[in-house]
């Protein structure tokens, strides 16, 4: 189960940065058309990004992933 949502969170990074390369084309060629083109492109990379949140508060809340701390030393844990 874990390999499955670290597979859906790869998948929906590469969806970001697809979508970003995809606005990006339709910004630099201008045009009426490829306004709304950029902006679909721009509406979906913010819905996936959504998702992604999502998915990683609900995967976080089952305890398929866990955050972990930094390993400085210095300050002392909290109880």
């Amino acid at each position: 189960m874990q390999t499955l949502v670290w597979l859906l969170i790869l998948a929906s990074l590469a969806g970001i940065v697809a979508s970003l390369g995809f606005g990006l084309f339709h910004l630099s060629r201008g045009g009426a058309d490829d306004s709304r083109k950029m902006a679909r492109a721009l509406t979906i990379r913010i819905t996936v990004s959504l998702l992604l949140f999502a998915l990683l508060m609900l995967a976080w809340y089952l305890g398929l992933i866990s955050p972990h701390t930094l390993q400085s030393g210095s300050a002392p844990p909290h109880p």
